[in-house]
């Protein structure tokens, strides 16, 4: 009698087992890398960037091209120059190709560190924007970045449109 009270209860849990798995899940995946790319906050912050770096590369570039001239010169007129002006033109060359890529290697840094901020930023309004959607619309769990979601799961484009419409508002 024991045995079968036990097999009974076992019977009756692995009927209960498929009612807790059908239950309804809902999930949703976002696609970061298209946020952080499409989003009118995110272009938004890299239009700011480069009008903020730009005068820096222009110069950057100017040295650039004087490098250029410089070598090309040093090159054309190397065998009807004297050895002290060679030299000169040589060194002048190496102290300005050691200014260039220091000035290159600090506005990459601030690029860098400036780029960070800025879409650290749009992640939060982004965050911000995620949480709202899975509650209006009762997701159970978001995820960012699987390997492969359904395009029926993908609430990429929804993030996007809902920072579109806080940046227009924000106007």
């Amino acid at each position: 009698m024991k045995i079968q009270a036990i097999t009974l209860s076992a019977i009756i849990a692995m009927a209960a087992i498929p009612a807790v798995v059908q239950a309804e899940i809902k999930v949703g995946v976002i696609n970061t890398e298209r946020v952080m790319r499409d989003s009118e906050p995110a272009k938004k912050a890299m239009k700011k960037l480069e009008k903020e770096f730009e005068k820096r590369g222009q110069e950057l570039e100017r040295t650039r091209l004087q490098l250029q001239k410089l070598q090309e010169d040093m090159e054309k007129n190397a065998v009807t120059m004297a050895d002290s002006d060679r030299r000169a033109k040589e060194r002048e060359f190496v102290d300005l190709s050691r200014e260039f890529q220091r000035r290159q290697r600090e506005l990459n840094e601030d690029v860098n560190a400036r780029r960070n901020e800025e879409l650290q930023s749009v992640v939060e309004r982004a965050n911000r924007a995620i949480r709202a959607i899975a509650e209006k619309e009762g997701f159970d769990l978001i995820v960012q970045e699987a390997v492969y979601a359904s395009p029926r799961v993908d609430v990429t484009d929804r993030v996007i449109k809902a920072l579109s419409e806080a940046a227009a508002a924000v106007k």
